[in-house]
């Protein structure tokens, strides 16, 4: 979506101590077959503080999609955190748009995908930065897909050309990638591909 705007884009993973590391292979992949400029891997630790079925020895949930708490997959501050990574390089690069996809709607009830907090942060990031303070060219942090159910963005990202089979949503893939299909995830994602008429091309461990 940031290319079809015009936008040179730097795309920006994290290898933070997530158990689910093929994600990192698939937004290689993704980031190469979408012809952006330079894709970095920022390494970073979370398992330090635990927390979070993502980082820490703890069983991911399965088939748990509605719960009205916040869930253990959860991973305290990451979006924070990414984030700031993301200002930090944005500063060097001159760049005044950063994009991030979270989503508010079909999601699972994550403090840090919700408009709040990212206004919160645009905020914070024009007050922490010599761009914001100069006025040369204020941050905006970009959340296209924030107010979009998961069927819409299935039918933007085939609209735009985008290979799903390359893509990997799973909490819990095996070691060949195959997702479970029972994770928040994989049920999010399985309803946002049948909702939308699309096939979904993801190999899960079962059907």
């Amino acid at each position: 979506m940031a290319r079809a705007e015009g936008f040179a884009v730097h795309a920006l993973s994290f290898r933070y101590g997530q158990r689910n590391a093929r994600e990192l292979e698939a937004a290689s992949k993704v980031a190469k077959a979408s012809g952006v400029a330079q894709h970095r891997i920022a390494e970073i630790d979370l398992r330090m503080f635990g927390g979070s079925a993502l980082t820490a020895d703890l069983d991911v949930p399965k088939d748990a999609v509605g719960d009205d708490h916040i869930p253990i997959t959860y991973v305290p501050a990451r979006n924070t955190i990414f984030l700031s990574f993301a200002l930090a390089w944005a500063e060097v690069l001159g760049a005044s748009d950063i994009f991030i996809g979270v989503n508010a709607l079909d999601y699972s009830g994550y403090p840090d995908c919700r408009p709040a907090f990212i206004e919160a942060f645009e905020r914070m990031a024009n007050l922490a930065t010599r761009a914001g303070v100069e006025g040369t060219a204020p941050i905006r942090i970009r959340t296209p897909l924030i107010q979009m159910s998961k069927a819409q963005i299935i039918a933007t990202g085939v609209r735009l050309g985008v290979d799903y089979a390359a893509t990997l949503s799973c909490y819990d893939p095996d070691v060949a990638a195959n997702a479970c299909g029972h994770c928040d995830a994989c049920l999010l994602r399985a309803r946002g591909f049948a909702e939308a008429g699309v096939t979904d091309p993801t190999r899960y461990q079962e059907r």
